[in-house]
């Protein structure tokens, strides 16, 4: 494609969905938004949000590759692919050095092994249990009657990490409450809540062999006490990029250069 081509990747997720404009090497913009009941009208609103953003009109756009839980309801993409050649796509173009992806998103966790081109050599999924995603931490946050977006700070305040044995979302709030009842302090509650994630997701890792640098993408990127906490269990440092939430998004729009 020439120079001046512009594609799209629309990433749809259960929480939120994103998208991204790409101009051969330069990220032209990107948007995110609530998914809410419709994925398909999400994917709509948030790639014309990403447009109005960039100044442009539809008929600029080259061609449109979607992703996501919602990929297959985004009917104007001229393809769909899955999240994780996405993600992988995404992490390499925002950092050729990656070789290990940790995905946290809504409803599932992933850990995609890449090879030194940047290709997919093995990944290992969690789509069966929501313990280990966004969903979880938001039952939780329900459960402590806290902001989520206040967890990640307030868990570094903890003096220690409560113990939340059960990896089930059900008994796992059923454990917190008890904490509550018992008088644990909120701060070690959700340090032991960001634990309990961590460990599930590395042991997922591991087994498609966790090799440095790693970089974590996916929505609870966002929360920093989950990412110290996969830091520990990992005993390496992640590559956090600003555009952690959006790399399938991008990687969609990367793959679209290809159509």
């Amino acid at each position: 494609m020439a120079k001046d081509i512009i594609t799209a990747g629309i990433d749809v997720g259960s929480i939120s969905a994103k998208a991204a404009l790409l101009q051969h090497d330069r990220i032209v913009a990107t948007h995110v938004i609530l998914t809410g009941y419709n994925s398909q009208n999400a994917g709509r609103q948030v790639f014309d949000l990403v447009l109005q953003q960039a100044g442009l009109d539809a008929g600029k756009v080259a061609k449109i590759v979607a992703t996501g839980y919602g990929r297959n309801s985004i009917a104007f993409a001229h393809k769909a692919v899955t999240e994780i050649t996405c993600h992988a796509a995404g992490a390499y173009f925002l950092d050729r050095r990656v070789r290990t992806i940790i995905d946290i998103g809504g409803q599932d966790s992933k850990a995609i092994a890449l090879d030194d081109s940047g290709k997919v050599k093995d990944f290992a999924m969690n789509d069966k249990c929501a313990a280990g995603t966004g969903r979880f931490l938001e039952v939780m946050a329900r459960a402590l009657e806290v902001d989520l977006d206040a967890f990640g700070a307030m868990s570094l305040t903890a003096g220690q990490a409560a113990s939340i044995s059960s990896l089930c979302t059900v008994f796992a709030e059923s454990e917190v409450i008890s904490l509550i009842a018992r008088g644990e302090q909120r701060p070690n509650i959700i340090a032991g809540i960001h634990a309990s994630i961590a460990s599930r997701v590395v042991s997922m890792a591991k087994r498609v062999g966790v090799r440095a640098p790693v970089m974590m993408t996916g929505g609870v990127s966002k929360n920093i006490g989950v990412v110290k906490a996969l830091e520990e269990k990992l005993g390496a440092n992640l590559i956090v990029s600003d555009r952690a939430q959006v790399t399938g998004a991008i990687g969609a729009a990367i793959i679209a250069v290809g159509l």
